[in-house]
């Protein structure tokens, strides 16, 4: 586990979260900072539980690899994922992405992971559609040693303290002060009005392909 270098009182964290890239594919960025939060804190690892809203997923296969590489660590519920599903056919998706410490801050955390926007349904007037995500919970998880009840409450997470773990531990949730409440992901979205646009340019190229796919056939294959 992380090992907290702690000796006083308790303290809140701070938590910030930003999204990185543009389009539809980011990388969230999240970072904690850690109050003082007494002596018998030491031995801890530190998690970060987000719930994405259905107009932002986490790519299941993309996690696999990156975590076969050591790139990142999360534990995501529910496990199986549509990738393909629309914003308005998708579900909430939770998240609990494991920290790393942070070299230049002895109290301090950050992890990054793959996000995805999904595709809306076409709008009247803009051509964005606003993803909110609210601020995580911090929370914390000691293998060996008891929190002050003072300073943390446990946490209903069936997940291990860290991806070596096999069986799973107690987690504390922290009371933390977020940078900004809610971060705001906004994903380009079509217009209503040019819905009958694209069912003729679609039609036509359709029929277009089709029509050089049966030359080519009529020209080239070969009929017993």
């Amino acid at each position: 586990c992380v090992i907290l270098d702690v000796q006083a009182a308790c303290q809140d964290a701070t938590v910030t979260q930003e999204l990185l890239k543009e389009g539809f594919h980011r990388d969230l960025l999240v970072k904690v900072e850690l109050g003082v939060v007494g002596e018998d804190a030491g031995g801890c690892a530190v998690a970060a539980r987000t719930r994405l809203p259905p107009g932002i997923y986490v790519d299941p296969y993309e996690l696999a690899s990156l975590q076969q590489h050591n790139l990142t660590k999360a534990v995501l519920i529910p496990d199986v994922i549509d990738v393909e599903a629309p914003e308005y056919l998708a579900t909430d998706l939770l998240v609990l992405l494991y920290m790393e410490p942070d070299p230049r801050c002895s109290r301090c955390f950050r992890a990054a992971l793959p996000v995805h926007g999904r595709y809306h349904r076409p709008a009247e007037e803009s051509e964005e559609a606003l993803v909110v995500l609210k601020s995580p919970e911090v929370l914390v998880c000691c293998c060996d040693n008891r929190l002050s009840a003072e300073c943390w409450k446990p946490a209903e997470v069936e997940a291990p303290c860290s991806g070596k773990n096999v069986g799973p531990c107690q987690w504390y949730s922290v009371t933390h002060k977020p940078a900004y409440k809610e971060l705001i992901l906004q994903v380009p979205v079509g217009l209503r009005q040019h819905s009958s646009l694209v069912c003729v340019v679609t039609l036509l190229a359709t029929v277009l392909c089709s029509s050089l796919i049966l030359a080519a056939v009529c020209k080239y294959g070969h009929f017993s």
